[in-house]
């Protein structure tokens, strides 16, 4: 049976491909998300992909991945660097390892993005690699199920 995971994208990454160009490039959110079931597959993983623009919604995903899914991937958008909620959120599922990921180097930015308040309930994280940063926590996942076999 083929490790599940969740890849859960956070407000306005519906809108990568039109909105700040520069840094985050002009693939829509659509074509990206095909490539990103393309490398799961190839790595035999099960992927369900879901994206909110609302923190409860997000919430939810991640209480409802206890018992449903083997680790979860985080592109928590602007909440990353205020929403307490989603991090505590990540801290109820403590054995279901999950990654941060961000297409842009968020240390790069402005200030108020270098600080992540839900780091510190991530395995890790995966930064500034554009589309990559997912093909890379995807990889990550698969090693880490790798080892607990």
């Amino acid at each position: 049976m083929s490790k599940r995971v969740l890849l859960l994208l956070g407000p306005n990454l519906n809108m990568v491909g039109q909105r700040e160009k520069n840094i985050y490039g002009s693939e829509t959110a659509e074509t990206i998300n095909g490539d990103v079931r393309r490398w799961a597959d190839e790595l035999g993983l099960d992927i369900e992909i879901f994206q909110s623009n609302c923190e409860g919604e997000l919430i939810s995903k991640i209480h409802s991945a206890l018992g449903g899914k083997d680790g979860i991937i985080i592109n928590a958008g602007a909440y990353t660097h205020y929403s307490y909620a989603i991090r505590d959120a990540i801290a109820c599922v403590p054995k279901i390892p999950t990654i941060e990921v961000h297409m842009s180097n968020i240390h790069a930015r402005e200030e108020f993005r270098h600080k992540s308040v839900i780091a510190a309930s991530c395995v890790g994280q995966i930064c500034g690699f554009g589309k990559f940063s997912y093909k890379l926590a995807l990889q990550a996942l698969k090693d880490i199920f790798e080892s607990e076999e």
